[in-house]
């Protein structure tokens, strides 16, 4: 597996920025940031409230004088920008960009401008490739953090991240389980002349119990559904004498 990308956040303006992108790289397993000359230096007391956590981005961040100097140790540099700076280079996206960095041999490198302006065009000259999102032409108008959770979510899709919302489901519920739920409906139902005319009786027990089973109820569901059958059974009936 290759290295991770390192994100590098070239001479950005507001702490609050920085954390927030420090955030958006530790959600997608990226741990690397390098500043270049923070116009409000570093560290910054906004940054921290802002990365909601994800300290451990901030408090190993290094700090350079030039973006020269923060990617020296880089083979693989991309600049992200959606102006034409006239530099005259590869232009990939986000995704492109993630499936070349996973496969590449040598450290890869994000470059990401000030918030005002985006990189300048010596900054641009670094990279080998100019990385762009495709976006609504009227409107490009992304903030850091936006622009760095984008690069840092294509990434992830190579690397082996869980998924947080996932849950173990539990298999289906054996068929004698769904047989006794089908035929507790159908004793419930045939009283209430529910299956007449007769003529149809077979095709709309079918049909029901297709309703029933399709879903792929585990045990659980179908014991639910027996208890909300069961109530509505009851319903009304004199309760027991003690």
């Amino acid at each position: 597996m290759a290295d991770k990308p390192v994100i590098v956040l070239v001479r950005p303006q507001l702490g609050e920025n920085i954390g927030k992108a420090a955030r958006a790289m530790l959600n997608f397993g990226l741990v690397e940031m390098r500043l270049v000359s923070p116009r409000d230096g570093w560290p910054n007391p906004s940054a921290g409230p802002a990365a909601a956590g994800a300290s451990v981005v901030l408090e190993q961040a290094r700090v350079f004088e030039t973006a020269a100097e923060a990617v020296a140790d880089c083979a693989h540099v991309y600049a992200t920008t959606v102006r034409k700076r006239g530099v005259t280079k590869p232009v990939v996206t986000p995704e492109e960009a993630a499936s070349a960095m996973a496969q590449a041999q040598g450290r890869s490198a994000i470059l990401f401008g000030p918030e005002r302006s985006g990189l300048e065009t010596e900054d641009v000259a670094l990279a080998r490739a100019i990385l762009t999102v495709p976006i609504n032409p009227e409107f490009g108008s992304l903030n850091l953090a936006q622009a760095v959770i984008l690069c840092a979510y294509e990434w992830s899709k190579h690397e082996a991240l869980v998924q947080p919302t996932q849950e173990d489901l539990l298999p289906p519920a054996p068929q004698e389980e769904l047989d006794g739920l089908v035929a507790h409906l159908e004793g419930m139902l045939e009283p209430k002349g529910y299956f007449l005319p007769e003529s149809r009786t077979d095709a709309t027990r079918r049909t029901l119990r297709g309703v029933l089973t399709k879903p792929g109820w585990n045990h659980l569901e179908v014991r639910t559904l027996r208890g909300v059958l069961s109530s509505l059974q009851h319903e009304g009936k004199p309760s027991a004498k003690p």
